[in-house]
């Protein structure tokens, strides 16, 4: 794997997985980072986002909630994993912490990190709020489990 479309692994809301993959987090009320756009992103909202104007893919994920189809978000995260290999990969929602790291946590367990500890290696190495709710945590904790959809495959 090779970095050349990558992000900064220093940037803020990077987290580098254990597989050397970058994959960037982000809440989208805050104001775009500088530097390169990403090339796909996942959208963690309530309801639909604008166009970005790079490749994106929404989950329906209420604030504070869990995704409305966890086989449809298994499929899209894997498909961003996937793409993390070669393209510069983003995950957001409004604040960036309670879904955003519920999704990068259960990225982290599709790159390999035991479902028991992948809220703690978000927390370490992304960010130390991520993962805001006991029924979030509880979903990464069973995130292994979840049969992806076939419309994301």
């Amino acid at each position: 794997m090779t970095e050349f479309a990558g992000w900064d692994p220093e940037a803020a809301g990077v987290l580098r997985l254990p597989s050397g993959r970058l994959v960037r987090g982000r809440g989208l009320r805050e104001p775009m980072p500088s530097g390169h756009p990403p090339r796909f992103g996942v959208y963690l909202l309530g309801s639909a986002p604008p166009e970005f104007g790079w490749e994106s893919r929404w989950v329906r994920w209420a604030d504070f909630w869990l995704p409305a189809d966890p086989s449809y978000a298994k499929s899209v995260l894997l498909e961003a994993l996937r793409r993390a290999d070669r393209d510069r990969v983003e995950i957001a929602c409004r604040g960036g912490r309670g879904r955003t790291g519920t999704a990068l946590a259960c990225l982290a367990v599709l790159d390999g990190v035991p479902p028991a500890e992948a809220v703690a290696y978000v927390r370490e190495h992304y960010h130390r709020g991520a993962v805001e709710t006991p029924w979030q945590r509880r979903f990464v904790a069973r995130f292994g489990g979840v049969t992806p959809s076939p419309q994301a495959r």
